[in-house]
């Protein structure tokens, strides 16, 4: 029985959840796929369905004012999911207590921090935001940051490089292989440094399958993810796009679970032993 762990989920309140997604389409100008709900209770449904045993879930401050309530409501959802979920929070460069923020989510149990720089209006490399990977970098935990747009000059690798110089110990995960809708720039710029990994969310769609399996063999194997953007892309063809690469059954372990498993700190050969 093949393993998965997705890591790469947002999740939203029940009473805000579509609104939360159509957003987010918007945002993107809309995306060839059938969207799910954006709800807790569907993720775990589908995950499961299709083999999904664990997830790294997240949801983005638009403002300083909502970072609190959204960090709360991550670490609610984590406790509520019998050890499903990995908690990530949210911070906000513009906030005036981000160290605070900060202590505040890891008080919470929170394993690190997500950020999105194109939907939070800020350039990745900013000094505001350097405090924050300032902080992962001081506490050992992951931070992942949405990397990548042809539209804007947020997140795009080139902000990414000054990053990684500055912190060569963070432990930061650059979504979609590195750089959404840029992923030549991505694997052109930033596999040269050891303290990025990359997930796989949201570019199986685009890539052609040979240059998916080139991409991530450049990047290798030990530091690629699986993830599905949750709530934008069906599990099942996220899974089938990453089967059909045909990679060998080490690789696919690697990806499915492995590096997620030790990125996290997630024991799942101890838990499985438990279950035997």
């Amino acid at each position: 029985m093949r393993r998965i762990i997705d890591a790469h989920c947002h999740i939203y309140p029940d009473g805000i959840s579509r609104r939360a997604v159509d957003a987010v389409d918007r945002f993107y100008d809309g995306l060839p796929s059938d969207h799910y709900d954006g709800t807790v209770q569907t993720l775990l449904r589908v995950g499961r369905e299709n083999g999904v045993t664990h997830f790294v879930v997240h949801s983005v401050a638009t403002r300083p004012e909502q970072v609190r309530s959204i960090n709360q409501f991550i670490a609610r959802s984590v406790r509520e999911a019998d050890g499903a979920f990995v908690g990530m929070g949210t911070l906000h460069p513009e906030s005036q207590e981000i160290r605070q923020d900060f202590r505040e989510l890891i008080g919470m149990g929170l394993h690190g921090v997500k950020l999105h720089p194109d939907i939070q209006h800020f350039h990745a490399d900013d000094p505001k935001a350097m405090q924050i990977y300032a902080l992962c970098e001081e506490q050992g935990c992951p931070i992942v940051v949405h990397t990548g747009d042809y539209r804007y000059d947020y997140s795009n690798p080139s902000r990414i490089v000054p990053i990684l110089k500055a912190f060569p110990h963070l432990k930061l995960v650059g979504a979609h292989f590195g750089g959404w809708s840029v992923w030549e720039d991505a694997v052109r710029e930033l596999p040269a440094y050891p303290n990025i990994l990359v997930d796989t969310s949201s570019s199986l769609y685009w890539l052609k399958p040979e240059r998916a399996r080139e991409i991530i063999r450049i990047w290798g194997v030990e530091r690629v993810l699986y993830g599905t953007d949750y709530p934008l892309w069906p599990q099942k063809q996220e899974i089938d796009a990453l089967l059909a690469l045909g990679l060998s059954q080490e690789e696919y372990e690697r990806i499915f679970w492995k590096n997620a498993a030790e990125l996290f700190g997630l024991n799942l050969k101890e838990e499985e032993d438990s279950n035997e």
